[in-house]
């Protein structure tokens, strides 16, 4: 047994750096350097969705699977990202190099060409599709059919009225006989691929190693590095905050260009704040003394030439057939691009074979630890595939079924409504953190699989009040924006419940010899989460013709519909959890 007492962490750490509110005062750099890598990060994730239906005009199948592919790939490399620091570039190097690929991929998104032009086919014939303001001053899709110009209205059945200028149908056409897409340009679909594959390697180099930076700050046992980590991550959520109002509002003010611009400055401030250190950061994340020869512009070298990889992955994603109806569960999954293939197989392979691994090579009392970390693994897969809706069908259904007037003063735009979360977290992450604080104190703090139940609910919940929101929405088939406020509220909550101790229950609850493993699998299943977010968007997609919903009133309650499935569901997943929670508290001996 390890006596506690003479553990380093008891003994008083006397720290004679420079101070920053009672930490080193390098945590300011790093607090700073983080908040405008984020900053960047999140502008340009609050844009990539609408950027892909609106610029590109892929449909809603295309757009959500391309987001949920890319956000999973962003949760994979940092993986080796960390490993290439930790044994040949050190974390200061491997940052600025992540910052500027990064950067770069933001710059390259700027450059889109032209908006694609929009067609709808039928009876055989391709009509080109041009975007108009109605009667009412909405957006319209309007074609030329025998020298008519007549405008597209959606029908319940899915078939497709065309209306004359006085609004009566001037014929229908059958669902089967009716399809939309648009003429895009070759070469701007292959380089916004490629700035989504520079900015997801970039991401594998600078995420994994900023935090590692922030934790050498502190000397082992020194009691003051959860703290500081909760200062430093506060500069993610002021980061996603101000991005997500900024570059949204420059993306509609003068054009796409100019929100991801934005993105791109942000990710240059980062790399600079690090390049330009003035000596504060000197012994820092340095290269390790083992490392041997200088590998790093073979790194370099490597990692751009590695873009490859990420660019045939979106293009399969891109150009994956939708799966046909009637086939089952199996039919679905092998009509997967390759890489939800690849997760899909990792994830269900890797998780059983750990487990039987722990039986074999670990005491009792450690396999039932591991049984219990894993089942908390697969929970917070669900979690985060509902949670991360945020980027996909929440900013769809924001942007067309969402009245988005604020108190009727001003508007905001749809990629804007993603700042709540980040509000919501920023406000009330103080007030939680106190609250735990004093249940500990008094020993009622809930269970770690307790925290994990309660979020699961509250996602839930979250989605079951936003279609409440629905029965309420106006002869505009829009709801009122604080509708959708609510839900971020109630996510932000349940976000706060599971996002702080999930990586902290993965150190604690593992095997020693496989703690580095098991973090790879926590990443793992977060990055599945990304994907599987994507397929469930899919499910809530929704039939636009150039990029515009043609019958809002089908729009809406589809997404009323796979919104109140989920969240149902979630909120069965949670119970069952609290359900499990007594088992799981058993098979974790103690842990907290």
């Amino acid at each position: 047994m390890v006596d506690i007492a003479a553990e380093p962490r008891d003994l008083p750490i006397i720290d004679t750096r420079p101070q920053w509110f009672g930490h080193p005062a390098q945590l300011a750099r790093l607090f700073t350097t983080e908040l405008w890598e984020r900053f960047g990060f999140y502008g340009m994730r609050a844009l990539l969705v609408l950027y892909l239906t609106q610029h590109f005009i892929f449909n809603d199948r295309v757009g959500s699977g391309m987001y949920g592919a890319y956000m999973s790939l962003v949760y994979l490399t940092p993986f080796i990202g960390g490993l290439l620091a930790d044994r040949y570039l050190g974390s200061k190097r491997a940052v600025k190099f992540g910052a500027l690929v990064m950067s770069a991929g933001y710059l390259m998104l700027c450059f889109g060409g032209d908006t694609a032009q929009p067609f709808a086919t039928f009876d055989g014939v391709r009509h080109p599709v041009t975007i108009a303001a109605t009667a009412d001053g909405s957006d319209g899709q309007f074609v030329t059919d025998a020298g008519q110009r007549l405008q597209i209205k959606g029908r319940d059945d899915g078939a497709v009225d065309l209306l004359a200028a006085d609004g009566t149908p001037a014929r229908t056409i059958p669902k089967a006989e009716f399809s939309s897409d648009a003429v895009r340009s070759p070469f701007y679909v292959a380089l916004m691929l490629v700035a989504l594959s520079l900015i997801v390697i970039g991401n594998g180099f600078f995420k994994p190693n900023i935090s590692t930076m922030v934790g050498s700050l502190y000397a082992k046992g020194d009691q003051r590095r959860d703290a500081g980590f909760t200062i430093f991550y506060m500069g993610i959520n002021l980061g996603s905050l101000g991005s997500q109002i900024l570059c949204p509002f420059l993306a509609v003010a003068f054009g796409w260009w100019a929100g991801f611009g934005l993105a791109a400055l942000g990710m240059l401030v980062a790399w600079a704040l690090i390049q330009f250190d003035g000596g504060r950061l000197a012994g820092y994340g340095e290269v390790p003394a083992a490392a041997g020869p200088d590998r790093s512009r073979l790194i370099y070298l490597l990692s751009i030439a590695a873009v490859v990889v990420p660019w045939l992955l979106f293009s399969n994603t891109l150009d994956a057939p939708a799966p046909v109806e009637g086939q089952g569960i199996a039919g679905y999954l092998l009509a997967l691009p390759v890489l939800g293939k690849a997760l899909f197989l990792t994830f269900i392979v890797g998780l059983p074979a750990i487990l039987v691994w722990s039986y074999r090579a670990g005491s009792k009392a450690e396999f039932q630890m591991m049984l219990a970390a894993m089942v908390l693994i697969v929970f917070n897969v669900t979690f985060w595939t509902l949670f991360e809706q945020a980027g996909s069908s929440l900013t769809l259904f924001a942007d067309r079924n969402t009245n988005l007037s604020v108190f009727g003063l001003f508007s905001i735009s749809a990629g804007q409504t993603q700042f709540f979360n980040a509000l919501f977290i920023v406000l009330l992450a103080p007030l939680f953190s106190a609250m735990w604080t004093r249940l500990a104190a008094r020993g009622l703090e809930p269970g770690i699989p307790v925290k994990f139940g309660i979020a699961l609910i509250g996602v839930g919940l979250g989605f079951l009040f936003l279609v409440l929101g629905t029965t309420f929405a106006g002869p505009d088939y829009k709801v009122g924006l604080w509708w959708l406020a609510g839900l971020y509220l109630i996510h932000s909550m349940a976000e706060l419940c599971i996002s702080p101790v999930g990586l902290s229950m993965i150190t604690k609850l593992s095997i020693a010899r496989i703690v580095g493993m098991m973090m790879g699998v926590w990443f793992l299943s977060i990055s599945v989460a990304q994907y599987v977010g994507g397929i469930v968007a899919q499910v809530a997609s929704v039939e636009t013709v150039g990029g515009e919903v043609t019958n809002l009133s089908v729009s809406l309650a589809t997404y009323a519909g796979v919104f109140q499935t989920i969240g149902i569901a979630s909120a069965i997943i949670g119970g069952v959890l609290l359900l499990l929670s007594p088992f799981l508290k058993r098979w974790m001996h103690g842990v907290r």
